[in-house]
């Protein structure tokens, strides 16, 4: 049976993976090579890695890091992070990266995703889109780690990323992030009723049921989470972990409740 990819998200700060609660406080779990090894043993779908400091310290990941990772790694892997240039892109996808994740730099630049699209294919580029909820209803689409806000509606800003050349979108709820409370469905459902390009769900996922929910009600592709898979019990313990491929496909199929 078909079924979505099932993606852990893994968010770097210098040299060391963190996990954070609403983009906020980041806190330090463990080390990427080491989670990459285990990720390795769980036979996970692929792997996408953020530099969450990247963008404001005006640099990119770490080509360096993506390296080890690229030698370590049996799973396709993606990479984000202050990632502004074409430049940029081909040292990262030479390195061993499958995929590049933009987010900020797209913002008053979707010639940034023709240009990647066509040099490196489509299929290469990624666009991250973080959002807020609206106090009332809607959604503010945010750059910078979630701290500014852009003036566009989040359905024109994804109708334009797939118009520009996009292969994937990531869509990620800021208010769910680390929460482990369950995706954002509305927000979902609004991204992918306006594209027809695949739509990475990210943001909130506690459980496969969750991220049942997001595929069959949402409509994504793919989903991804980092809290699920890398904290253990009601203490969160740090435990790397990913389900049995058996797990998953029974999950999709409907045998997962909770």
């Amino acid at each position: 049976m078909f079924r979505p990819r099932v993606i852990p998200v893994l968010l770097l700060k210098g040299d060391g993976l963190v996990k954070t609660v609403r983009f906020s406080n980041p806190t330090y779990i463990g080390d990427p090579v080491n989670a990459v090894r285990l990720f390795n043993d769980y036979k996970a779908d692929e792997l996408v890695f953020l530099d969450i400091r990247a963008t404001a310290e005006g640099r990119s990941v770490s080509g360096d890091l993506v390296r080890k990772i690229g030698d370590e790694a049996y799973m396709p892997f993606s990479v984000g992070g202050g990632i502004s240039t074409l430049g940029q892109i081909s040292e990262l996808l030479s390195l061993g990266a499958e995929k590049v994740v933009l987010n900020t730099f797209v913002h008053g630049n979707f010639q940034l995703i023709e240009q990647a699209s066509k040099t490196f294919g489509s299929q290469s580029i990624i666009v991250s889109v973080d959002v807020k909820k609206r106090f009332l209803t809607g959604y503010d689409v945010v750059v910078r780690s979630g701290k500014k806000k852009i003036p566009v509606t989040l359905k024109q800003y994804v109708i334009e990323i797939e118009a520009a050349g996009a292969g994937e979108i990531l869509i990620n709820s800021v208010d769910k992030d680390g929460t482990m409370a369950g995706y954002d469905i509305a927000l979902i459902k609004e991204v992918t009723g306006a594209v027809k390009i695949p739509v990475i769900a990210c943001g909130g996922a506690g459980s496969l049921n969750d991220m049942r929910t997001a595929y069959l009600e949402g409509g994504a592709s793919a989903c991804a989470a980092g809290s699920i898979f890398v904290y253990h019990g009601p203490r969160k313990g740090v435990l790397v972990s990913y389900p049995e491929k058996k797990e998953i496909i029974k999950s999709f199929a409907g045998g997962i409740q909770g």
